[in-house]
Formats: C-alpha cells, structure tokens, sequence
C-alpha cells in the first residue's frame, strides 16, 4: 500500500492507497484503489473555485481513494460524502480519518443504478438531503455500458441547480461515454485548460461541467468553452 502527500492551495492531504482490491464477481481488480491524475488535476481546479464550495453539501461518485471530496471538504463543504463500491470503503475511511475530516465527511457504498443501494439517497431526499449542490467525478468515463446507471444514479442525487463536476483523462472512448449522457438529457461543457497549467502536462486530460436535465426539460447538449468562463 502507498502514501501520497498531496497539496492542494497550500493545504496537505494525506492519501493512503489500496493494494490488491478486487471486484469479488469478476476478479479483476479495482481501479479506484489508487490515486489517479485525474482526481489530483480536478481537485486542483476546485481549489480555484473554493468560494462555489464553501458551506455547500458534496457528494463524490466513484470516489476511490476520495481526493476531489476531501478536498471539499479542506476547502470548506459543509457536508461531503464519498461513495464507492463496499470492497473500497474502508481505504475512504482511512483517508478520512488520518486528514482529520470525520465530522464533515462520511462514507457510503453506492452502486449505481441500484434501487437497493441508493435507499439511503431517497431516504435523504424525503428529509431534505437527498439532493446534493455539487457532484464530483474523476475518471469515471471508461466504460459506455455502465453511462445509463451512472445517469439513473446523477439524477437521483442532482437538484436542479446541482453542479456537476469531472475530471478525466481524455481517452478514444471519452466522449462516447458523454455521448450516452447526453442522450439521457444531460447537457455537458468540456472546459479543455485547467487553470494555472501551461506547460502543457495536462493536455490529455479536461474538466467536464454536467447539466442536468430540468424536470419537463432534456438539455442533451455538448459545447466546448476554450476558457472557463462561468460554467
């Protein structure tokens, strides 16, 4: 298992990767065990934005090891929480614990498209906390089959002024993964320049804002910004 030290705005966060974490129906083993650019590169654009986060609720999807919700939660989230699969969240809870974030962060197991596993989201809802002001995604594009849970999933826990934000690794099947999210409704904006990088180690990689659809209305549109404007 490894530690990264990560700083973020000045602030250190400690992460505490996963060795040999495996689906237990498949075998292969999971991804999210360890930290990957993508969540270092999404949570170093939240930094940029820390004034849209302060005392807002988050909720992390694919969460991994947790960097982009603990940075939230460092950068002043009122309520932040990471889901994963279960085989996963005892490396959250540990990243949890040694940043010293339990009173505002916690961890849950979410399975997308899942009725069963996202009782708890619904429960939250008929109390007021179902809906969450930002959600936060990195390198979840990888498989377009898995798009129509992960879409059933962001409606279920965006608002309609929810923000919705993921970074990811820019790959040949990116965008056909985005494609099936439009085609759920979803409006998608690829801000392509990260804020603060010029020296050309991020070209690979974008920040993608997600538009939910409205009640009564399908957004189901791609637009590129060539700066970041005030998506």
């Amino acid at each position: 298992m490894g530690i990264r030290e990560i700083s973020i705005s000045g602030h250190k966060l400690t992460i505490h990767e996963l060795e040999d974490v495996c689906d237990s129906a498949t075998g292969r083993v999971l991804t999210g065990s360890w930290l990957w650019d993508s969540s270092l590169l999404l949570s170093q654009w939240m930094a940029t934005r820390a004034e849209d986060i302060r005392g807002k609720s988050v909720i992390e999807l694919g969460a991994g090891t947790g960097l982009p919700g603990l940075t939230a939660a460092m950068l002043g989230a009122g309520r932040v929480v990471l889901t994963d699969v279960e085989a996963l969240l005892r490396g959250l809870e540990r990243n949890v614990e040694v940043n010293g974030l339990g009173e505002r962060v916690e961890v849950r197991e979410l399975v997308w498209g899942s009725e069963e596993e996202e009782e708890w989201v619904s429960s939250g809802a008929r109390k007021g906390e179902g809906e969450f002001d930002i959600v936060l995604m990195s390198d979840v594009f990888l498989e377009v089959e898995a798009m129509g849970d992960l879409a059933k999933t962001l409606k279920r826990v965006c608002g309609s002024g929810s923000q919705v934000w993921c970074g990811s690794e820019v790959r040949q099947w990116t965008y056909e993964c985005l494609g099936q999210l439009v085609s759920e409704g979803f409006g998608v904006v690829e801000l392509p320049s990260p804020v603060g990088v010029s020296d050309g180690s991020w070209d690979l990689f974008s920040i993608f804002h997600l538009i939910p659809p409205i009640e009564g209305c399908h957004v189901g549109e791609y637009l590129v910004l060539e700066g970041l404007g005030d998506a």
